[in-house]
């Protein structure tokens, strides 16, 4: 008998990810979603047809679920299984998952909450250290018997979880989860500072970020990362669809660098001109953050970083998040993801390389210059006062200034690229 995880959109059946008899896993959309009016696809890349998709047709998006690199290697130790094997994962972390679906073995229908039916228990500082030390070993509380089944895309440890006043708790089995918490990267001193301070200038400039609070418990810092993939009606918890621009693409985790055949900013702007209920503001919205990136030396924007959120009537670019300067770290390769014009780097980005980046966004050269300079007049500006709110979060000044003062100086110097 095939095996077969039911998909689940906002509590309607939507398909089944089913794994033939030669082990090769198939998604078909079911008559009751396909042929109903207002029927959607759970992904640009997978249109409403009767047809199975193959393999090859439905991993970018299936498999674009998954944890990423060293934390997929993890999840599957932690469960006892390959970590090739994407349908098993998907079966074991399927529960809640970055936007509206849900997969559950046949049989089985999501459960409903209400905000007060099933009180969560607030976890204590032991226990909240014990949960971040646990991570790095089981991302995603995998195989801790605990009957969660969360999965977030990404290479870097987070966990989903809800609050309760405020305070950090585990979700109840199947129940939608509302924030992310993030702990600092072992191997880099302060990178819970560097995105903090990097999240929060962008949003003092204006750019549609995800809300963030550092936390401290001990001598731990987190981030609380609040999901903009879910929103409460009528005191529930509602999942919100989104789709990273690898997955509408089709392209596989394995492939989200430009330097791997993955997506280059010509096609996310694409996209969103050919999908976005209204293109303009969500071009304006990814030439802002494909700047702001530039300037603080994200060298890790690539196109799983970049989302589409569907909302009741509308598709457009989610808010931003993972924004962290990876040049911080001498460790790690300042190249970036996506180029700007042929540039890899700050250092070789000329007014040329701007002219050659507004071709691949379709934009007038003049406006995205325009916006380079407002862009880094904003970060000068808002600087001192983005670091000074991590400061007073519990954020340790030592890292904060040299963040802030690396900051200070690629501002200038991605000013003097359009002067």
């Amino acid at each position: 008998m095939n095996r077969s995880l039911t998909v689940w959109w906002d509590g309607e059946h939507v398909g089944q990810l089913a794994l033939t008899e030669f082990g090769e896993p198939n998604f078909t959309y079911v008559p009751e979603w396909s042929t109903r009016a207002n029927a959607r696809p759970i992904s640009i890349s997978l249109p409403i047809r009767e047809d199975p998709f193959r393999r090859r047709e439905c991993l970018p998006f299936f498999e674009g679920l998954l944890p990423e690199e060293g934390q997929r290697d993890a999840v599957a130790r932690a469960l006892g299984v390959s970590r090739t094997n994407e349908f098993r994962l998907l079966e074991e972390l399927g529960g809640d998952i970055a936007g509206a679906l849900t997969l559950l073995p046949d049989g089985q229908t999501p459960a409903e909450f209400a905000h007060d039916d099933f009180p969560n228990d607030p976890l204590g500082d032991k226990e909240l250290l014990a949960l971040l030390e646990a991570l790095p070993n089981r991302p995603m509380l995998a195989g801790e018997g605990r009957k969660l089944r969360l999965s977030l895309a990404g290479a870097q440890s987070k966990l989903p979880v809800v609050t309760v006043g405020g305070r950090i708790a585990l979700p109840k089995p199947g129940q939608p989860t509302t924030h992310i918490l993030k702990p600092s990267i072992a191997r880099y001193d302060g990178t819970t500072e560097n995105e903090a301070l990097c999240m929060t200038l962008a949003r003092r400039i204006g750019l549609d970020v995800a809300p963030v609070e550092l936390r401290v418990t001990g001598q731990n810092r987190y981030l609380l990362i609040e999901r903009y993939d879910r929103n409460t009606q009528d005191g529930k918890v509602r999942r919100v669809h989104q789709e990273d621009m690898c997955q509408a693409l089709g392209f596989t985790s394995a492939r989200k660098y430009a330097s791997e055949g993955g997506p280059i900013f010509r096609d996310c702007f694409g996209l969103l001109r050919d999908y976005a209920t209204r293109p303009a503001p969500s071009v304006l919205a990814l030439l802002d953050a494909a700047i702001f990136n530039t300037l603080i030396g994200n060298a890790d924007a690539h196109g799983k970083n970049f989302s589409l959120l569907y909302g009741a009537s509308e598709l457009k670019l989610a808010p931003l998040c993972d924004l962290l300067s990876t040049v911080a770290y001498p460790a790690i390769d300042d190249r970036y993801a996506m180029k700007i014009g042929k540039a890899r780097t700050l250092d070789e980005i000329t007014p040329a390389s701007w002219d050659r980046f507004a071709t691949d966004a379709g934009i007038r050269p003049a406006y995205v210059k325009r916006s380079v300079r407002n862009v880094a007049e904003r970060c000068l500006l808002e600087l001192d006062n983005a670091r000074d709110t991590v400061l007073e979060a519990g954020g340790r000044a030592d890292f904060l200034t040299d963040y802030a003062s690396l900051l200070r100086s690629r501002a200038a110097q991605t000013l003097g690229t359009v002067t």
